[in-house]
C-alpha cells in the first residue's frame, strides 16, 4: 500500500481501532501492477457461501471470459466485525492485505470517517455511475460522493407468512394496510396466542435494525442523503406507535432474537405465522429452522402505511471492497465488475447462494421470474421480489450510525413496550447520540 503509515495511525485512532500487526495473511505485497495472465486474488469474508461463489466463478467462462487476466481466488474466513479492525491493522502495521474484503452493512460506517474509505479502498464510482438508477443500494456504500464497496444482495424485506394457518385462521393473504393487519392480527392473539409479525427486545443492534426496516418502509430514514441525523421525524414517531400497539395486542411477539432459539421455537410451534424479513431470513430463518413447513410458507410484498411510504423494505446486506495500490487491484476491479454488475454474474450469484439482484431490470427478465421456490409452494417467487426492489426505499448511512444503534436502542425498546412517549425516547437517544457522536 502506498498509505502514509502516520496518516493511517492517525486514522485508526480515530476510529477506535488497534494499530498493532495481525498475523496470518497472505495477499501479495504491493508491486509493479499485473496488467494481464495468471494472478490469484486473496479475499476476506465472513460467509461460506460468498466463498463458495468467488472461488467457482474463475471456472465460469460466462463471467470470465475474455478477461485479461486469469484468476484463482484463496478466501481467509474472518468474523464480519474484525474485518475493518484487521484491514486496518495490517495497513498500519505495513503488513500484507487481501485483495477483496467483504464488508457488512453495519460495519461500514467505520470507515466512512477520517479519510478511510479513501485511503484503504479503490472508488469504485467509474462502474457503478454508468448504471444509473439500475443499480440499488450504492448509498450505504458512499463517502463524500464516491461508491467504495458494491452490495452482494438487495436483502429485500417482504412479508412471509403461514398460508394454511391464515386460511384456517380467515385472515386475507391481500391485506392491504398494517393497520388492518395489527387489527386482525390483536383478535388472532387474543383467540390463540398466535403472532402476525415480531419485534426485538434484545440487543441494541437487532432492536434498531427492526425499527429502521418498518422506518424506511414508512418512507422515514436515520439519516439523510448528507449524512445528518433524519431519525426525530413524525415517520419516526407513527412507526413506535405502530409497533407498540402491536406489542399490546399481542399482534406482534416481542422476541429477544429473531434469528435464535426462541424465534425457532415460535416457528415450530406454530406460534409465530407471519413475519416481514428480508429474503436471506427464508433460507436462515425458515428453511434452517422449520424444514418440516416447506410447502407452507408463502410470501407477499409488506401492507402499506395508511399514511403513506412503500410495499417493501430492506435489511442487512454485505459489500466488497477493492483495497488500492496493490499489483493485483486492477485485476481485483475487473473480476468484481464481472461477477456482481453483470446480468450473468448476477444470476450466477443467486444460483450459488440466492443473493438477489442489485441490477432492478433484471428482476422481470425469464430467467428470474422463471424461478419457482419449492420451500413457498412453488411461488414464482420473483413476481414478489420484484415489486419489492422496485419500490423499495433508500438506505443511508453516516460514519456515527454505531453509535446511534447504541443510543437508541434502550429508549426504543422503552417506547415499544409502551414505558415511554415515542417522541421523548427518541429525544432520549438523540441527546445520548450528541455526547458521543463522532465529529
Amino acid at each position: 500500500m502506498t498509505v502514509d503509515r502516520r496518516q493511517l495511525l492517525r486514522l485508526a485512532g480515530a476510529a477506535g481501532l488497534g494499530a498493532g500487526a495481525l498475523t496470518g495473511c497472505t495477499a501479495s505485497e504491493e508491486g509493479e501492477a499485473i496488467d494481464s495472465g495468471p494472478v490469484e486474488l486473496q479475499l476476506w469474508t465472513h460467509d461460506p457461501g460468498y466463498a463458495t461463489y468467488f472461488t467457482g466463478a474463475p471456472d465460469d467462462p460466462a463471467l470470465v471470459g475474455g478477461s485479461a487476466w486469469t484468476y484463482t481466488v484463496d478466501v481467509t474466513s474472518i468474523a464480519p466485525a474484525d474485518i475493518v479492525s484487521r484491514l486496518v491493522n495490517q495497513a498500519v502495521a505495513e503488513r500484507p492485505l487481501p485483495n477483496l474484503a467483504g464488508l457488512v452493512i453495519d460495519q461500514f460506517p467505520r470507515v466512512m470517517r477520517a479519510g478511510i474509505a479513501q485511503n484503504l479502498f479503490v472508488d469504485l464510482t467509474s462502474l457503478t455511475e454508468p448504471l444509473g438508477d439500475r443499480l440499488l443500494k450504492t448509498q450505504p456504500y458512499t463517502v463524500d460522493g464516491g461508491v467504495y464497496a458494491i452490495e452482494s444482495d438487495n436483502s429485500v424485506s417482504v412479508m412471509y407468512y403461514r398460508a394454511d394457518l391464515f386460511d384456517e385462521l380467515d385472515i386475507p393473504e391481500d391485506i392491504a394496510t398494517w393497520e388492518e393487519l395489527l387489527d386482525i392480527g390483536a383478535e388472532v392473539a387474543a383467540e390463540t396466542g398466535q403472532a402476525i409479525g415480531m419485534v426485538s427486545n434484545g440487543d441494541n443492534g437487532a432492536i434498531v435494525n427492526g425499527f429502521a426496516q418498518m422506518l424506511l418502509q414508512r418512507g422515514g430514514n436515520l439519516y439523510d442523503a448528507d449524512g445528518e441525523l433524519a431519525v426525530l421525524s413524525e415517520e419516526s414517531i407513527e412507526v413506535l406507535e405502530l409497533m407498540a400497539e402491536g406489542v399490546r395486542t399481542g399482534a406482534l411477539l416481542s422476541i429477544a432474537d429473531p434469528y435464535g432459539g426462541a424465534a425457532a421455537a415460535a416457528l415450530k410451534d406454530s406460534q409465530l405465522i407471519a413475519t416481514v424479513m428480508p429474503n436471506w431470513y427464508k433460507v436462515y430463518g425458515l428453511e434452517a429452522n422449520v424444514p418440516d413447513q416447506a410447502g407452507l410458507w408463502r410470501a407477499r410484498t409488506i401492507p402499506a402505511f395508511a399514511a403513506g411510504g412503500h410495499v417493501a423494505s430492506t435489511m442487512g446486506g454485505t459489500a466488497f471492497a477493492v483495497l488500492a495500490d496493490q499489483a493485483e487491484t486492477d485485476a481485483a476491479v475487473d473480476f468484481l465488475q464481472r461477477t456482481y454488475l453483470t446480468p450473468e454474474g448476477q444470476l450466477a450469484r443467486y444460483g450459488a447462494g440466492a443473493y438477489l439482484p442489485t441490477l432492478v431490470d433484471l428482476y422481470d427478465t425469464p430467467d428470474f421470474q422463471d424461478i419457482t421456490d419449492p420451500y413457498l409452494g412453488d411461488q414464482r417467487i420473483f413476481e414478489v421480489y420484484g415489486a419489492g426492489a422496485n419500490d423499495m426505499p433508500v438506505f443511508y448511512q453516516a460514519a456515527g450510525a454505531s453509535v446511534l444503534r447504541d443510543s437508541l436502542g434502550g429508549p426504543l425498546l422503552r417506547a415499544i413496550h409502551g414505558q415511554a412517549d415515542p417522541e421523548e425516547a427518541l429525544r432520549e437517544g438523540l441527546r445520548a447520540y450528541e455526547r458521543q457522536a463522532p465529529a
